[in-house]
Protein backbone atom coordinates (compact mmCIF):
# COMPACT_ATOMS: atom_id res chain seq x y z
CA UNK A 1 0.00 0.00 0.00
CA UNK A 2 1.35 3.38 -0.99
CA UNK A 3 1.53 5.91 1.83
CA UNK A 4 0.71 9.53 1.10
CA UNK A 5 -0.62 9.02 -2.45
CA UNK A 6 -1.77 12.63 -2.58
CA UNK A 7 1.74 13.98 -2.96
CA UNK A 8 2.04 12.17 -6.32
CA UNK A 9 -1.12 13.71 -7.83
CA UNK A 10 0.92 16.61 -9.23
CA UNK A 11 2.96 14.27 -11.43
CA UNK A 12 1.96 13.32 -14.96
CA UNK A 13 1.27 9.70 -15.89
CA UNK A 14 4.57 9.48 -17.71
CA UNK A 15 6.46 10.86 -14.71
CA UNK A 16 4.86 8.29 -12.43
CA UNK A 17 5.70 5.46 -14.84
CA UNK A 18 9.25 6.74 -15.03
CA UNK A 19 9.47 6.77 -11.22
CA UNK A 20 8.25 3.17 -11.11
CA UNK A 21 10.90 2.12 -13.61
CA UNK A 22 13.66 4.07 -11.85
CA UNK A 23 12.85 3.18 -8.25
CA UNK A 24 11.22 -0.20 -8.69
CA UNK A 25 8.40 1.00 -6.39
CA UNK A 26 5.44 -0.74 -8.00
CA UNK A 27 3.13 0.72 -5.34
CA UNK A 28 3.21 3.99 -7.31
CA UNK A 29 0.94 2.29 -9.84
CA UNK A 30 -1.87 2.87 -7.31
CA UNK A 31 -1.75 6.57 -8.19
CA UNK A 32 -2.56 5.74 -11.82
CA UNK A 33 -5.20 3.23 -10.76
CA UNK A 34 -6.90 5.85 -8.61
CA UNK A 35 -6.66 8.39 -11.41
CA UNK A 36 -8.29 6.19 -14.07
CA UNK A 37 -10.40 3.60 -12.24
CA UNK A 38 -13.74 5.40 -12.68
CA UNK A 39 -13.11 6.14 -16.37
CA UNK A 40 -12.21 2.53 -17.14
CA UNK A 41 -15.22 1.28 -15.14
CA UNK A 42 -17.51 3.59 -17.14
CA UNK A 43 -16.05 2.32 -20.43
CA UNK A 44 -16.61 -1.27 -19.34
CA UNK A 45 -20.15 -0.46 -18.22
CA UNK A 46 -20.87 1.17 -21.56
CA UNK A 47 -19.70 -1.93 -23.40
CA UNK A 48 -20.92 -4.72 -21.11
CA UNK A 49 -24.11 -3.28 -19.57
CA UNK A 50 -23.44 -5.24 -16.37
CA UNK A 51 -22.03 -3.46 -13.30
CA UNK A 52 -20.61 -6.56 -11.56
CA UNK A 53 -18.92 -7.77 -14.72
CA UNK A 54 -17.64 -4.25 -15.44
CA UNK A 55 -16.08 -4.03 -11.97
CA UNK A 56 -14.46 -7.45 -12.40
CA UNK A 57 -13.14 -6.48 -15.84
CA UNK A 58 -11.84 -3.14 -14.55
CA UNK A 59 -9.81 -4.95 -11.90
CA UNK A 60 -8.51 -7.38 -14.54
CA UNK A 61 -7.65 -4.52 -16.90
CA UNK A 62 -5.56 -2.77 -14.26
CA UNK A 63 -3.83 -6.04 -13.41
CA UNK A 64 -3.02 -6.51 -17.10
CA UNK A 65 -1.84 -2.91 -17.42
CA UNK A 66 0.38 -3.30 -14.37
CA UNK A 67 1.89 -6.53 -15.71
CA UNK A 68 2.65 -4.90 -19.07
CA UNK A 69 3.34 -1.22 -18.37
CA UNK A 70 7.00 -1.61 -19.33
CA UNK A 71 5.79 -2.00 -22.95
CA UNK A 72 4.33 1.49 -22.86
CA UNK A 73 7.59 3.26 -23.77
CA UNK A 74 6.85 3.30 -27.50
CA UNK A 75 3.22 4.37 -27.25
CA UNK A 76 1.65 7.81 -27.12
CA UNK A 77 0.23 8.03 -23.61
CA UNK A 78 -0.75 5.94 -20.65
CA UNK A 79 -4.43 6.87 -20.87
CA UNK A 80 -4.67 5.95 -24.58
CA UNK A 81 -2.90 2.68 -23.89
CA UNK A 82 -5.13 1.91 -20.88
CA UNK A 83 -8.30 2.71 -22.82
CA UNK A 84 -7.10 0.47 -25.65
CA UNK A 85 -6.65 -2.39 -23.20
CA UNK A 86 -10.11 -1.66 -21.78
CA UNK A 87 -11.87 -1.73 -25.13
CA UNK A 88 -9.97 -4.80 -26.27
CA UNK A 89 -10.77 -6.67 -23.08
CA UNK A 90 -14.49 -5.96 -23.47
CA UNK A 91 -14.57 -6.61 -27.21
CA UNK A 92 -12.77 -9.94 -26.81
CA UNK A 93 -15.33 -11.00 -24.20
CA UNK A 94 -18.26 -9.92 -26.36
CA UNK A 95 -16.81 -11.70 -29.38
CA UNK A 96 -16.56 -14.93 -27.42
CA UNK A 97 -20.01 -14.49 -25.91
CA UNK A 98 -21.71 -13.78 -29.23
CA UNK A 99 -19.40 -16.00 -31.28
CA UNK A 100 -19.76 -13.64 -34.22
CA UNK A 101 -16.74 -11.68 -35.40
CA UNK A 102 -17.02 -8.26 -36.95
CA UNK A 103 -16.31 -9.18 -40.62
CA UNK A 104 -19.08 -11.80 -40.56
CA UNK A 105 -21.46 -9.46 -38.75
CA UNK A 106 -20.68 -6.62 -41.15
CA UNK A 107 -21.51 -8.81 -44.15
CA UNK A 108 -24.81 -9.86 -42.60
CA UNK A 109 -25.69 -6.26 -41.71
CA UNK A 110 -24.35 -4.41 -44.74
CA UNK A 111 -26.14 -1.18 -45.58
CA UNK A 112 -24.44 -0.34 -48.85
CA UNK A 113 -26.55 2.68 -49.69
CA UNK A 114 -25.27 4.64 -46.70
CA UNK A 115 -21.56 3.88 -46.78
CA UNK A 116 -20.72 7.22 -48.42
CA UNK A 117 -23.18 9.22 -46.32
CA UNK A 118 -20.70 10.28 -43.64
CA UNK A 119 -20.38 14.03 -44.12
CA UNK A 120 -22.66 14.71 -41.17
CA UNK A 121 -21.16 14.88 -37.72
CA UNK A 122 -22.37 12.57 -34.98
CA UNK A 123 -21.96 15.42 -32.49
CA UNK A 124 -24.90 17.21 -34.15
CA UNK A 125 -27.36 14.62 -32.86
CA UNK A 126 -29.09 14.14 -29.50
CA UNK A 127 -26.60 12.44 -27.16
CA UNK A 128 -29.13 10.29 -25.25
CA UNK A 129 -30.66 9.00 -28.47
CA UNK A 130 -27.20 8.28 -29.86
CA UNK A 131 -26.46 6.13 -26.81
CA UNK A 132 -29.55 4.05 -27.57
CA UNK A 133 -28.46 3.63 -31.19
CA UNK A 134 -24.90 2.70 -30.15
CA UNK A 135 -26.31 -0.26 -28.24
CA UNK A 136 -27.88 -1.53 -31.46
CA UNK A 137 -24.64 -1.84 -33.42
CA UNK A 138 -21.78 -4.32 -33.18
CA UNK A 139 -19.61 -3.90 -30.06
CA UNK A 140 -16.53 -3.36 -32.21
CA UNK A 141 -18.21 -0.51 -34.07
CA UNK A 142 -19.39 0.96 -30.78
CA UNK A 143 -15.85 0.76 -29.42
CA UNK A 144 -14.48 2.42 -32.58
CA UNK A 145 -16.86 5.34 -32.25
CA UNK A 146 -16.25 5.71 -28.52
CA UNK A 147 -12.49 5.67 -29.01
CA UNK A 148 -12.69 8.27 -31.79
CA UNK A 149 -15.35 10.64 -30.50
CA UNK A 150 -15.34 10.14 -26.73
CA UNK A 151 -11.68 9.44 -26.04
CA UNK A 152 -10.32 11.35 -29.05
CA UNK A 153 -7.82 8.60 -29.89
CA UNK A 154 -5.88 8.77 -33.12
CA UNK A 155 -6.46 6.32 -35.97
CA UNK A 156 -3.09 4.77 -35.13
CA UNK A 157 -4.05 4.25 -31.48
CA UNK A 158 -7.41 2.78 -32.47
CA UNK A 159 -5.81 0.43 -35.00
CA UNK A 160 -3.33 -0.73 -32.35
CA UNK A 161 -6.15 -1.26 -29.85
CA UNK A 162 -8.22 -3.35 -32.24
CA UNK A 163 -5.21 -5.07 -33.80
CA UNK A 164 -6.18 -4.08 -37.35
CA UNK A 165 -4.49 -1.92 -39.97
CA UNK A 166 -4.99 1.83 -40.10
CA UNK A 167 -6.82 1.57 -43.42
CA UNK A 168 -9.16 -1.07 -41.98
CA UNK A 169 -9.70 1.20 -38.98
CA UNK A 170 -10.65 4.12 -41.23
CA UNK A 171 -13.07 1.98 -43.25
CA UNK A 172 -14.68 0.44 -40.16
CA UNK A 173 -14.97 3.86 -38.57
CA UNK A 174 -16.64 5.22 -41.70
CA UNK A 175 -19.06 2.28 -41.77
CA UNK A 176 -19.81 2.55 -38.06
CA UNK A 177 -20.52 6.26 -38.33
CA UNK A 178 -22.72 5.72 -41.36
CA UNK A 179 -24.59 2.86 -39.68
CA UNK A 180 -25.23 4.94 -36.55
CA UNK A 181 -26.47 7.91 -38.56
CA UNK A 182 -28.70 5.64 -40.64
CA UNK A 183 -30.12 3.92 -37.55
CA UNK A 184 -30.59 7.25 -35.80
CA UNK A 185 -32.51 8.72 -38.72
CA UNK A 186 -34.55 5.54 -39.08
CA UNK A 187 -35.44 5.49 -35.38
CA UNK A 188 -35.87 9.17 -34.57
CA UNK A 189 -36.25 11.31 -37.67
CA UNK A 190 -38.78 9.33 -39.75
CA UNK A 191 -41.50 9.33 -37.13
Amino acid sequence: MLKDKDKYKIFSDEEILSMILQTGDNNLFEVLRDRYYTKVLEKCMGMLKNRNLAQEFTDDIFAKAFDNFDRLRNLASFSSWLYSISYNFCIDYLRLKKKLHYPEWDQLNEITEIIDETEEEIADYDYDKLLVVLDQIHPEEKALLMMKYLDDLSIKDISNALRISESATKMRLKRAKARVLYQYKKSYLTK
